[in-house]
């Protein structure tokens, strides 16, 4: 019978005893490996997790401004739509006023034309045709729709003051002086305001002055037509203001009786 050494029985349970221990620990250093792996991978998921997480807050904090800043908005956009409501309807208002203001306006303004062009056609007869003109524009300028009533009377009220101004000065003029027998010739005018209006030749040998009550021209004598012609220098700015002895109430008198 065949009998192994006892050294080599020990010998040979000591190997088949490593390889039986080696097998377990591979597998426990490959489990601990594959659960390494994992865990990293679970640790990279949580991070991404983590990252989308902060990113939704953000997002969600910045639609939260959005919409607070929104709820402003349009809080404001309903306040100016409430005071553009009133404005309009002030607006309004301000139309109904105006239209019953253009009732009772503008026959009052026709009436002030009416009045002008008699008045004009009652005064002296100084720079017709351009006192006329101006009286025609007017009367031209009252049906006229595309005109706001405030501009025509602020025309009206023009040609009132430019009216009114010609009572206050002193001027003179080269025009045509119609004659009885329908010529005419051209002349030197002088209007003292609305009192006296002469005239003068141009050869300075013949003056006039108008008579209203007559609604003609009258000759002026000799001695009057010196301080005539200075009168006439002075409105023209070709000589110093001074005192002049015009032919004023003698004419009035005259005129009177």
């Amino acid at each position: 019978m065949n009998r192994f050494p006892l050294r080599s029985l020990v010998a040979a349970l000591a190997l088949a005893s490593g390889s039986l221990a080696a097998a377990p620990l591979d597998d426990a250093l490959d489990e601990s490996q594959r659960l390494a792996a994992e865990a990293k991978a679970s640790q990279g998921r949580v991070e991404q997790l983590d990252d989308a997480s902060r990113e939704m807050l953000n997002e969600y904090r910045s639609a939260l401004q959005q919409a607070e800043a929104l709820k402003g908005y349009n809080s404001q956009l309903l306040d100016l739509v409430a005071a553009q409501r009133d404005e309009l309807a002030g607006y309004q208002r301000q139309l109904d006023g105006i239209e019953r203001t253009q009732e009772a306006v503008s026959p009052q303004m026709v009436r002030m034309v009416e009045v002008l062009g008699q008045f004009i056609a009652a005064d002296l007869p100084f720079l017709p045709e351009e006192r006329e003109d101006r009286l025609a524009q007017l009367q031209d300028l009252l049906p006229r729709a595309d005109v706001s009533l405030a501009d025509k009377y602020r025309r009206i009220l023009e040609a009132y003051q430019i009216e009114s101004d010609y009572g206050r000065t002193l001027e003179a003029w080269r025009g045509e002086l119609k004659q009885a027998d329908g010529a005419s010739r051209s002349v030197e005018f002088l209007r003292l305001g609305r009192s006296m209006l002469y005239y003068q030749a141009l050869d300075g040998h013949e003056s006039g002055w108008w008579n209203p009550q007559a609604q003609a021209w009258q000759a002026l004598e000799g001695s009057a037509r010196r301080p005539l012609s200075q009168a006439i220098a002075i409105a023209r700015q070709q000589q110093a203001p001074a005192l002049l002895n015009l032919p004023i109430k003698t004419l009035a008198k005259e005129s009177a009786q």
